[in-house]
């Protein structure tokens, strides 16, 4: 199905058309939510978020990016506002255990076996992705959506709405971040 064609069943709310999409892309949305969650559940309950808010907002979806760019956009979006409103809630969580009102929260753990991700051990994985949290929002987003997602430099651009350039420094000083990091780390296990 051609893109423009896609697109214009699903602003005329073509199910068939949603379907097709769903299908062809809720394991890449899956994946992404996934790689900045890091737990199965709650990724699979934020792609199904996405897909929804998707279908509801594709109307006002002018066109000038592909749907999977809008997609992928919305998926980090969500992914982004979800750990924005979990850290406030852990931050919060000890008022709450004042009050005797604290709610069990669901520690997120670390999925080691990440389809974007190949490392020898699990304690490696846990390491890198504990250290990717360290980074600046926008560096991190840049750099899952890489190294994690495979995405282009050019399609990242257009996902976090950059230039080619603004996402080749972002990489650049993620890697830097990242080297600085990992590197500082092992030197204090010797």
């Amino acid at each position: 199905m051609l893109e423009k064609e896609l697109l214009e069943k699903l602003k005329n709310a073509d199910e068939a058309a949603f379907r097709f999409l769903v299908e062809k892309y809720q394991d890449k949305v899956f994946n992404t939510c996934l790689g900045f969650l890091r737990n199965v559940e709650e990724a699979e309950d934020l792609t199904q978020e996405v897909f929804i808010e998707l279908y509801e907002s594709i109307v006002s979806f002018r066109g000038d990016a592909k749907v999977s760019t809008f997609l992928y956009r919305i998926a980090v979006n969500k992914s982004l506002d979800y750990l924005r409103k979990k850290k406030r809630k852990k931050r919060f969580s000890f008022v709450l255990s004042i009050f005797g009102l604290e709610e069990q929260l669901n520690s997120s753990s670390v999925v080691e076996d990440h389809p974007g991700i190949l490392l020898e051990n699990k304690e490696r994985t846990h390491l890198l992705f504990s250290k990717m949290d360290e980074l600046p929002e926008r560096q991190r987003v840049a750099f899952s959506l890489h190294k994690i997602d495979g995405l282009s430099y050019q399609e990242i651009a257009e996902v976090m709405e950059l230039s080619i350039s603004a996402i080749e420094s972002l990489l650049f000083r993620a890697k830097q971040n990242l080297q600085s990091k990992l590197k500082n780390y092992y030197e204090s296990e010797k």
